[in-house]
């Protein structure tokens, strides 16, 4: 980073969530301040702020001992954490140039922070929450700088898994979001942009799969347990190769038209297919097999595509001790 005035990050609120941000920019080479923007007595400010240090000094001494990250490389990353009081915030949060807002999962709390916040900040400054279920169109209103403003969901560990859900309101400034997203991808995130809608893209999907494994349970379908197992040696690799849309376009659109309405004639009318579905199938779009689908294959070399996806599913499988062994191994 010589020669590069590096931006500087705060993570309002002291819990998992910033200390999980913290370890994330930290960890790439940037200064980040874990902001505790609550009143509390210098005691218990200073205790909560020393307890999320711990905290991180813990899971890179976990990552550590898995040979994940060299020993001589956490210190390092601990110096880059600087934590600050409530009796800070001024000076702090006016030094900004991103803040990621990660106080308690309620309306009232969000509001409040997000108010005060935003009248601290410079005019540059942005601003975003990384609440998992409210929308960034309502809290943008509570923001002095609503185009300043989104939400960026990261999946927990923050500091392990790669996504960040970017979702932006109608009023967040296009040239704000491309900043944001290059900052995320420079420490190495992997950000996806999607519409202040309920439940983003993970957590709305990973909700119908939780419940569906429920009932399943509910109806003696199978145990727990099996199903836990089809999960991590079938569903689970599947879909670490490749998304839900590119399945649906590989393995063909009218194998889910067809499995869906049997489902939904069978179990229950949730099943049957919507009606994107319906139009590819009259268009005779039907994926990988006739160069359309959800993915345009026209001008792809397919065969090359298809030789890395399965080489990818390959090497996951061998990773994890799960490839088929010849007889006689």
């Amino acid at each position: 980073m010589t020669g590069i005035v590096a931006p500087t990050v705060v993570a309002l609120g002291a819990g998992r969530m910033g200390r999980g941000i913290a370890h994330a920019f930290a960890y790439s080479g940037h200064d980040v301040t874990i902001l505790d923007f609550k009143e509390r007595t210098k005691e218990a400010a200073y205790g909560l702020l020393a307890e999320a240090k711990a905290e991180v000094a813990e899971n890179l001494e976990f990552l550590a001992s898995l040979g994940a990250v060299e020993a001589a490389q956490i210190p390092p990353v601990l110096e880059r954490i600087h934590l600050a009081p409530f009796a800070e915030a001024e000076a702090v949060l006016g030094a900004a140039d991103y803040v990621f807002e990660g106080v308690t999962e309620t309306l009232e709390a969000k509001a409040d922070v997000l108010a005060r916040a935003s009248a601290l900040t410079s005019a540059d400054c942005v601003i975003a929450s990384t609440t998992s279920t409210m929308l960034s169109s309502e809290l943008a209103e509570f923001s002095q700088r609503p185009e300043n403003f989104l939400n960026a969901h990261f999946l927990n560990p923050a500091y392990l898994i790669p996504l960040v859900e970017v979702s932006p309101s109608a009023r967040t400034d296009e040239g704000v979001i491309q900043r944001f997203t290059a900052l995320l991808e420079s420490i190495g995130k992997v950000p996806v942009r999607c519409n202040a809608s309920p439940g983003y893209i993970v957590p709305r999907l990973q909700t119908v799969a939780m419940n569906e494994a429920l009932r399943m349970v509910e109806e003696g379908v199978a145990s727990a347990e099996d199903i836990d197992k089809a999960v991590r040696t079938g569903f689970g690799i599947r879909y670490a190769t490749m998304g839900f849309v590119e399945f649906i376009d590989w393995g063909g659109v009218d194998i889910l038209y067809h499995a869906g309405n049997y489902l939904a004639g069978k179990l229950d009318p949730r099943f049957a297919p919507p009606d994107i579905v319906d139009e590819k199938m009259r268009g005779g779009d039907l994926g990988l097999k006739t160069g359309m689908g959800f993915y345009d294959f026209g001008e792809m070399d397919t065969d090359a595509y298809q030789r890395e996806k399965l080489a990818t599913f390959i090497r996951l499988l061998q990773h994890l001790e799960l490839m088929p062994k010849p007889a006689g191994d």
